[in-house]
């Protein structure tokens, strides 16, 4: 069986019984709604306990229930540019937005990323009398780039140093 089978499998369960998403990561616990269900979908892992408690909910045999606590190939199947108006006004807020906030992260903390592996997302509605909006927040640690020079040179390995003068 491939992990996108699975996928398909879980959410014909998941329409058949009439659960929500909701329910689902309640039962299952331990990690936020968001990585839950992104795990059941396929792009992230549950831990052996989480997975465990999945495939006893949606009675799935010892084969698929490992295959739930797997290192997932992550976005496979999702087409890039995506194609889903949803996904796709996510991918153009970042194709918009991603600039400035690169050069507003890079002066704010320096030359680094945003840790998209220690990060927490948030998902969350606000009423509003123009109607209801959704906020997501997102929250990575910042992870400096690291320069280093051959082992063995003058700089004995580390250039930061150097970059810190220039």
């Amino acid at each position: 069986m491939k992990r996108s089978d699975l996928t398909e499998k879980i959410l014909d369960i998941k329409r058949e019984k009439e659960w929500s998403w909701s329910y689902i990561a309640g039962e299952i616990g331990g990690y936020s709604e968001i990585l839950i269900v992104s795990s059941l979908l396929g792009h992230m892992r549950l831990s052996k306990p989480q997975a465990a408690i999945a495939g006893k909910l949606f009675g799935l045999s010892k084969a698929e229930t490992a295959m739930l606590s797997e290192v997932p190939v992550r976005g496979a199947g999702v087409p890039m540019p995506p194609t889903d108006p949803l996904i796709y006004r996510l991918y153009e807020l970042v194709m918009l937005n991603g600039p400035a906030l690169k050069v507003l992260i890079e002066e704010q903390f320096g030359d680094g990323i945003m840790s998209a592996i220690d990060f927490d997302l948030e998902l969350s509605r606000v009423a509003s009398p123009k109607g209801d909006r959704v906020k997501i927040g997102m929250c990575g640690k910042f992870l400096p780039f690291k320069y280093a020079a051959p082992a063995g040179t003058a700089t004995g390995g580390n250039v930061e140093h150097q970059l810190e003068k220039a």
